[in-house]
């Protein structure tokens, strides 16, 4: 078998967290959602996928080294301190060029990296997004404050340099935080407002804030499973709850009557409105809602739906959105997460308070090198 070749930051960058081969580390993976779910049903081993260059979502933050010389990495694990990070094997092919041109033109526009402990300097993190199959590259410049004035033209360079590059936005994020976004609003800079990603020959509308899969390949893997566990023959009223940019949405609407998709963040309801006109997908209804909230209303008003789909946060769905969801009693719940401890959480409710059982959970290894597994899991009403 051929040994993986340790990138020479692991254990310090904190973007890796196996350094094994990838046979052990499914293995292990595999045994840690049995250990989560035995009791309650049969699990699978785990499904592997690329182990490198497989991140379509990449972010940098950026500091001075000793030197004096710009550099962009990733926070040492427990610390506020970056480990100068080049070409990472997990990321999409291209990304390090276009950091190094950022690099290069911070030099050139007198933008200077951020000092959290002095509150001085311009750039403070970007992020990085690659439409599948498009190969459209957007750009997100996280700015420690908004009093660096040459943004649009810097954008413009980018993407003369980058000709992938086709979307740059910016945002401010002056709070004492690690989190690399914040609550202020995204501005558009240069470019176009989105770019595209192709999924099961679907085209999808990604904007700066758009939940979507990290891994586009093993996206399709995972997706395939949920809609094999749905069983959907063209009959079904089918609910998509926390739908994102709608690709579960538009995926199923292939093979369901039709699909209403819930999502909280308007931008991506808007993206999935387009995507589905420009897909001729007309049997989805797309609503800017609270998961929880959209769903209670609905067990009120005894709407009823054959399969519901839900993708939460890594939170997990919240007693509220359950109970309503044990009212509104569809025939199947496929649940997929990214994280199996809340996901075994919140199926122990759906069994211990409603008519259901987990059937089976498969895990899929969106993440390799990291400790993160996705796992879907078909749930089914005992009660007809």
């Amino acid at each position: 078998m051929k040994k993986f070749k340790a990138c020479p930051l692991f254990g310090r960058c904190g973007g890796c967290d196996y350094s094994i081969e990838y046979a052990l580390e499914l293995e292990e993976k595999t045994e840690y959602v049995h250990s989560l779910f035995s009791r309650y049903c049969p699990t699978y081993e785990t499904i592997g996928g690329a182990k490198d260059g497989y991140r379509n979502k990449v972010v940098a933050s950026f500091a001075y080294d000793r030197k004096g010389h710009v550099i962009s990495g990733l926070y040492i694990k427990g610390t506020h301190r970056i480990i100068e990070k080049r070409d990472c094997p997990l990321e999409f092919e291209g990304s390090a060029e276009i950091l190094r041109s950022i690099r290069r033109l911070m030099k050139s526009y007198a933008v200077k990296p951020y000092d959290e402990d002095t509150y001085r300097g311009d750039l403070r993190h970007v992020l990085l997004r690659k439409g599948h199959k498009s190969g459209e590259v957007l750009v997100l410049l996280v700015f420690g404050n908004d009093r660096y004035g040459r943004k649009k033209e810097f954008a413009h360079s980018l993407m003369d340099i980058c000709p992938s590059v086709v979307s740059v936005f910016y945002q401010v994020n002056n709070e004492k935080t690690s989190m690399i976004l914040s609550s202020s609003p995204i501005k558009f800079l240069a470019g176009q407002r989105f770019i595209k990603s192709r999924l099961f020959d679907l085209t999808f509308r990604v904007g700066p804030s758009s939940f979507f899969q990290v891994n586009d390949g093993q996206t399709e893997v995972l997706y395939d499973m949920a809609l094999y566990m749905a069983g959907l023959s063209g009959s079904e009223k089918v609910l998509d709850a926390y739908s994102g940019t709608g690709t579960i949405a538009m995926i199923a609407a292939k093979k369901a009557c039709s699909v209403t998709a819930v999502e909280s963040n308007e931008e991506a309801v808007a993206f999935a409105e387009k995507s589905a006109d420009e897909n001729s997908i007309g049997n989805v209804t797309f609503i800017t809602d609270d998961a929880s909230s959209f769903i209670k209303a609905e067990a009120k008003r005894k709407e009823h739906y054959d399969v519901v789909f839900l993708d939460p946060p890594r939170a997990g769905s919240d007693e509220r959105f359950l109970s309503s969801l044990i009212k509104l009693s569809p025939g199947k719940i496929i649940y997929i997460s990214c994280n199996p401890e809340t996901q075994v959480r919140d199926i122990r409710y759906l069994e211990k308070f409603g008519p259901y059982r987990v059937k089976a959970v498969q895990p899929v290894d969106m993440f390799p090198r990291t400790q993160h597994v996705e796992t879907v899991a078909l749930i089914e009403r005992t009660v007809q």
